[in-house]
């Protein structure tokens, strides 16, 4: 029997999506090399009739102030999401 594999957050960078209802957030890598390592964080909302949501908000953190983001809006019950616009 092989052990499970354990949950860690990628190593390379990769664009990640959150969807909470109305709300989305989509992570995306800004800078990454060996010393920096910072993700873009955009929000935006889904208003009705609009073909992609209204975007809210804009800003840079660091690779673990994102995991620590993701994780804890992961356990509030946003869910993963297919990319939004």
């Amino acid at each position: 029997m092989t052990p499970a594999p354990i949950a860690r957050p990628p190593l390379t960078p990769k664009e990640g999506w959150l969807r909470n209802g109305h709300q989305v957030l989509r992570f995306r890598p800004s800078r990454w090399d060996r010393n920096i390592q910072r993700l873009e964080v955009t929000s935006g909302e889904w208003l009705p009739g609009e073909s992609i949501p209204l975007l809210k908000n804009r800003r840079e953190l660091s690779r673990q102030e994102a995991i620590k983001l993701w994780s804890e809006l992961r356990e509030k019950g946003w869910q993963t999401s297919s990319p939004q616009w």
